[in-house]
């Protein structure tokens, strides 16, 4: 059974992209082939995969405008099992485009229907706001996963995306849940990293990953050379912390039958 998971923050700058494929490299390496659907107009996930935007021919936008089929617009990764449907500049003005349209916040749901043999997980890396690009991924997935750097302002502004995805539970998608929270960008050595960890840990338990990630600069340095950390540095901080993300991703999944604990 394929999970679709969106990786979400509304805020920029918390890791999202870095998460989206170091994870998705991590679910792969596992033996679980992965589809990683790269939704930031920015490109940063299709680049960091080798893939920039300006070397794309087809892309996810021309699958949310029906121009070209999902699987028409997959490549293939430098990791085995891990798969792409990159961003290309089209991207940029999609919003607009599918106003007009017909489903309009279930293109991309309509566009993943028949894929699900091919894949055990989907990644969706949305973009920082909450547009239509963002509602068509909270409507066609299982599940979110919100990257939380370890900070205030980030802490603050979860609640927003909480309420976000109350609001398309209610409206477009009552099966969707919250995958859980990964603390990211963080640094042990600091009193504010360990304090936001705390109280993020106070408020919603279980549902924040016992893995976190490190602040890193061999993670900014990877994507810069259009690898995964595995990849560029497979033995260090970064890969340890996104092994262990993808092994308690793969347990929470299996030991809840493809379901989430946190429904809020």
């Amino acid at each position: 059974m394929t999970r679709t998971i969106a990786i979400s923050n509304q805020k920029g700058g918390v890791g999202k992209t870095t998460t989206s494929v170091n994870l998705a490299a991590a679910l792969a390496r596992a033996g679980h082939p992965t589809l990683l659907i790269d939704l930031d107009p920015q490109g940063n996930a299709s680049s960091g995969l080798g893939c920039p935007r300006e070397t794309t021919a087809f892309g996810i936008a021309d699958a949310l405008l029906g121009l070209e089929s999902l699987s028409r617009t997959i490549v293939p990764t430098g990791q085995p099992g891990l798969s792409l449907s990159p961003a290309t500049r089209s991207l940029v003005g999609v919003e607009v485009e599918l106003v007009g349209l017909a489903n309009r916040e279930h293109r991309l749901s309509l566009a993943l229907a028949g894929l699900e043999r091919n894949y055990h997980y989907v990644l969706l890396d949305c973009p920082p706001s909450l547009g239509l690009v963002t509602i068509n991924a909270l409507t066609a997935a299982d599940s979110v996963l919100v990257p939380l750097q370890a900070e205030y302002y980030a802490m603050e502004g979860l609640g927003e995306l909480i309420r976000s995805i109350a609001a398309v539970r209610r409206s477009a998608n009552p099966r969707l849940v919250r995958e859980g929270i990964v603390l990211t960008m963080h640094d042990n050595r600091t009193n504010l990293c360990r304090d936001v960890e705390t109280q993020a840990r106070a408020v919603f338990g279980r549902e924040v990953f016992t893995a976190v990630i490190p602040r890193s600069v061999r993670l900014a340095e990877a994507a810069s050379h259009a690898k995964t950390i595995f990849e560029y540095e497979p033995t260090g901080r970064g890969s340890t912390a996104y092994a262990a993300l993808g092994a308690e991703l793969i347990a929470r999944v299996a030991a809840l039958g493809g379901r989430s604990a946190a429904v809020g």
